[in-house]
């Protein structure tokens, strides 16, 4: 065995004996998770919830959110691909994780290969929308007159890659109707212009939509969760509606950058699954319309294989549909 052997095996168990050591101590600092989008927004709230939570259920802990917005999303998930792996950093990151491969050309990350998984947060349903007046009363009455009125339909959306973008994307791909899209640079302009009457459809999630449907302000067809929702019991699902098996919801996930000491995944999974039991945590998510995953959803093997689905489920949605960003 030569010198050089010698040393580079002596470095590389003297390194793996300090991760180890920093393990059994960790926290020591500071853990921050990377928000990939501005504050205010729904993933921003879920991870404001989620650090107060953790930093309640993890002993030493001070668990602090910090937003990278920028490219859909993608410069904040970079950041925390290329952070050192040591449970300092981490990242709370919707359903873009699993689109993200389709819609970008250029991928700085790959979200199968460059992250420790921790587990699943929530499901956020969504809602299928139309502006007052409009003439269909119920998805079994739209999806006749979409396909006779296609030309006519405008469907908003808040951008490329948004929520509202791919559940707009599934609705059109699943009545085989295209319809003309009209993208906004969030929900905010777009929930303002379907008030107004200037676009006809939107869906987008709960906790942008219910206090405009409780309002009057829309008119609200279905949710696209798998059963009815207490926050909006009247309405029906969409499988209820005439399309069976439609489910779309935005949930949310915890990550890690890959290489990160199995012992500080194992704390940070304990600390997930005591966040999603908290009271605080349940309120604000039952305020919000979302759904706090089970425990057994909040694992590393729980958020694999469902990250694997996604994946699998909207890269031919999205490529067929022709939408790409640079």
């Amino acid at each position: 065995m030569t010198h050089s052997l010698v040393r580079g095996l002596l470095a590389t168990a003297l390194s793996l004996a300090a991760a180890w050591a920093g393990a059994q101590t960790y926290p020591t600092k500071p853990i921050a998770i990377t928000v990939p989008f501005a504050a205010g927004g729904p993933t921003d709230v879920v991870a404001r919830t989620l650090a107060e939570a953790m930093t309640r259920s993890l002993p030493g802990a001070n668990v602090i959110v910090e937003n990278v917005a920028g490219a859909g999303g993608t410069i904040g998930v970079t950041k925390v691909a290329k952070a050192t792996p040591d449970g300092y950093s981490l990242l709370v990151h919707h359903i873009g994780m699993a689109t993200a491969p389709a819609l970008y050309r250029k991928l700085a990350f790959d979200p199968l290969k460059d992250f420790e998984y921790i587990g699943l947060i929530n499901d956020v349903p969504m809602t299928l929308l139309v502006k007052t007046g409009f003439p269909a009363a119920s998805v079994k009455e739209l999806v006749p007159y979409l396909k006779a009125n296609a030309a006519k339909v405008s469907f908003a959306n808040a951008g490329l890659g948004s929520a509202s973008h791919l559940c707009g994307l599934m609705f059109m791909s699943t009545i085989e109707t295209d319809l003309t899209t009209v993208p906004y640079k969030g929900t905010a302009p777009a929930m303002t212009d379907l008030i107004g009457g200037q676009v006809d459809m939107l869906c987008d999630q709960t906790t942008n939509t219910t206090q405009q449907i409780k309002a009057g302000k829309v008119k609200a067809l279905a949710v696209t969760s798998p059963r009815r929702l207490d926050t909006l019991k009247e309405l029906p699902t969409m499988s209820e509606s005439g399309l069976p098996g439609f489910s779309v919801s935005v949930w949310h996930a915890l990550y890690a950058p890959k290489g990160t000491p199995k012992p500080v995944i194992d704390k940070l999974v304990a600390a997930l699954q005591g966040a999603i039991k908290d009271p605080a945590v349940i309120k604000r998510h039952a305020d919000l319309g979302a759904e706090l995953v089970s425990v057994d959803r909040a694992t590393p093997e729980a958020l694999g294989k469902h990250l694997a689905a996604e994946v699998a489920r909207w890269g031919p949605i999205i490529r067929k549909a022709g939408v790409y960003a640079d």
